[in-house]
């Protein structure tokens, strides 16, 4: 549980005729990652060596043509198929992707033809009514042989400019309709003066109203055949998009059974591509958990009996070449994202994923101990992790994180009793923060002290794990560092405590001695791992670094200890909070009146919005930086097994 799965590396000779089908099922098995063999044929590779690299294009080709066409028919990819598609020919696609293209071509042109034709008459009738009182046949004025006519619409502002512009131009400014801002008007004049008229008009900002060939009789006669023809032209676009939802709903499947196999295909092609080669087979190399090595053998032979199989399980820890398979159960698995954001541990390091799970709900709850505000971000994280939501489907990896500490902060909430702030509902079952405020600040530095040495001890388990013995005895966070530690807190606590059960004389002698071995580190580590030579960077400097390094250790200790005194002031925080919520609404209004229970209300979506955010925050700030520090170095490599069809993350 508390460490990532073993690894071993498999190497596959694999037969050219059979590279397909093992390589389909070593997809297919889900368990193997696939590493470089460092071997590419050079001048033996066969001919057949580029025809993959060759295929990848063409595969993506079809597949953005086959996204073109479901794009068109408003077909989706669907979820992705729960069997891995076998490869298919780039010559068979094609000839289906152009059916396809052909079946859709028509009713899009029509639907696009109708909708572009719908839009001109209906730009046509909204001119049209600018001018639908004026009673005068619309085909007289377009065609008048000597006279200059130009109708439209212009700022009413601009009216006496224009007028004025043309006071030597022989022509008449005749007003139509005339609203708050906006005027419908008819210029007119003589053919000869049609161009300066014009300029006028565009410099005084008219809108010259577009007289069609097609308009016949006055406006309203002209809009009224319009109107007929939007009303055909919205009956073809009804029909041309039932087609298309009949093509669609007949090509549905197909169309993402098409996509999935030509993505797959792909995938294929690329991975081939990246196999060492010799003349007539191929070389596989790969990393899978150990405990999955049985059932992928078998897969393979059932691809092919002619497949050399080499497997090698390394014992190397911390190499950062193998990749890291985390396990965890489900319920702490929700946890293991707050680890990898941290880092991923290295190959044999252990996993902190269950610590976390196990003190980030403790320290969340602690600060936010309230059985009220707890039972929101239960129902919320449970909702988030249901992801019946579907805009809030991307928070879904932090639902059950949420509810789980939404659990931790009403256990707490029963212990402190605080519901919603109030503090006369229920008796606490332990204390209220708010009492008994130095009690609750000296408990959550005893819990720091216990957080810290336990950091210690999963540190010098992963010594012990790389075999690093020296940096387990001797490291500043290994045993001597420990033993350090604890004499350090032993005559502290002496002094506040009457009959401490270890003497003065017996904390000072171990905090000498750890002390010593601690400043001495470096020597006695490379001392005991046989590292040569024993200091680096000379004596003089290794001798002016050590008070600095004891000196910068001890407050090391001092300020990591009492960071966690923050958790004890969060949670007076928190009671202090719904305190004042109460005095805001007793100033508001009388308690049980509506303003009271508004302020309330407000209050407590403060808290539980505001407040939760920070204590989250500060929650993951103990665990990276004084918890996680003390035994994670992280940069493990991420286990990403080989699949043809990409499915959801880790």
């Amino acid at each position: 549980m508390f460490r990532s799965q073993i690894m071993s590396r498999v190497e596959l000779i694999v037969p050219e005729h059979d590279i397909v089908a093992v390589t389909e099922a070593l997809a297919a098995s889900g368990v193997f990652q696939l590493t470089q063999t460092g071997h590419t044929g050079g001048e033996r590779a066969p001919r057949y060596a580029g025809d993959w690299q060759d295929r990848v294009p063409v595969f993506a080709e079809l597949e953005q043509r086959i996204q073109a066409v479901m794009a068109d028919l408003g077909v989706d990819e669907g979820p992705p198929p729960a069997e891995t598609p076998h490869l298919i020919e780039p010559d068979v696609v094609r000839i289906d992707v152009d059916r396809l293209e052909h079946e859709t071509q028509m009713p899009l042109r029509d639907l696009k033809e109708e909708q572009g034709r719908l839009d001109q008459l209906q730009r046509q009738v909204k001119q049209l009514r600018t001018i639908i009182d004026l009673e005068v046949d619309l085909e007289s004025v377009r065609d008048m042989r000597y006279t200059f006519a130009l109708m439209g619409t212009m700022p009413v502002t601009n009216l006496e400019r224009l007028r004025t512009s043309l006071e030597i131009v022989p022509s008449a400014l005749v007003t139509l309709r005339r609203e708050e801002h906006l005027a419908t008007v008819v210029l007119f004049g003589t053919r000869r003066d049609a161009e300066i008229l014009t300029r006028a008009a565009r410099s005084a900002y008219l809108n010259p109203l577009q007289l069609s060939e097609s308009f016949r009789g006055t406006p309203a006669e002209a809009i009224e055949a319009l109107e007929a023809g939007v009303e055909r032209a919205r009956q073809r676009i009804e029909e041309a998009q039932a087609a298309i939802d009949r093509l669609s709903d007949l090509r549905r499947e197909h169309l993402r059974h098409l996509l999935w196999r030509v993505r797959a295909s792909r995938t294929l092609a690329e991975t081939i591509a990246r196999y060492g080669r010799l003349r007539y087979t191929y070389l596989v190399a790969g990393w899978v958990p150990t405990a999955k090595l049985s059932p992928l053998e078998q897969e393979v032979r059932q691809a092919s009996d002619k497949v050399l199989i080499e497997v090698e399980t390394p014992h190397r820890r911390g190499d950062e070449s193998i990749p890291v398979a985390l396990k965890n159960p489900p319920i702490i698995r929700a946890f293991q994202g707050l680890v990898t954001t941290y880092g991923r541990p290295q190959y044999g390091e252990i996993d902190p994923t269950p610590m976390i799970a196990l003190t980030f709900p403790l320290i969340f709850g602690i600060m936010f101990g309230d059985v009220g505000h707890g039972l929101v971000l239960l129902l919320a994280g449970l909702l988030l992790a249901s992801r019946r939501v579907r805009s809030l489907r991307g928070l879904a990896g932090i639902g059950a994180v949420l509810a789980v500490c939404g659990a931790a902060s009403m256990i707490f909430g029963v212990l402190f009793g605080s519901v919603f702030g109030y503090e006369e509902l229920i008796d606490p079952l332990w204390l209220r923060p708010l009492a008994k405020i130095m009690d609750v600040l000296l408990v959550t530095v005893g819990m720091g002290a216990v957080l810290l040495s336990a950091g210690m001890i999963l540190n010098m388990i992963n010594a012990a794990l790389a075999r690093r013995w020296g940096q387990l005895i001797f490291g500043h966070n290994g045993l001597a560092g420990l033993l350090l530690y604890w004499s350090l807190l032993g005559l502290v606590a002496g002094g506040f405590v009457d009959q401490f059960p270890i003497g003065a004389s017996t904390l000072t002698a171990l905090a000498l001695v750890s002390g010593t071995a601690v400043i001495f580190s470096e020597v006695l580590e490379n001392l005991v791992e046989g590292h040569r030579p024993l200091v680096h960077g000379g004596l003089g400097s290794y001798l002016v670094q050590l008070p600095i390094e004891l000196f910068e250790m001890l407050i090391g200790f001092l300020s990591n200890t009492l960071s966690y005194v923050r958790i004890g002031a969060f949670a007076v925080a928190h009671g202090t909070l719904g305190v004042v919520i109460f005095i805001i609404a007793g100033i508001i209004g009388t308690e049980g009146s509506i303003g009271y229970w508004i302020v309330v209300l407000l209050g407590n979506l403060f808290i539980i919005g505001f407040e939760g955010m920070i204590v989250g925050i500060q929650t993951l700030r103990l665990e990276y930086y004084e918890f996680f520090s003390k035994f994670f170095s992280g940069g493990g490599a991420r286990y990403r097994p080989l699949t043809l069809i990409s499915r959801e993350e880790e």
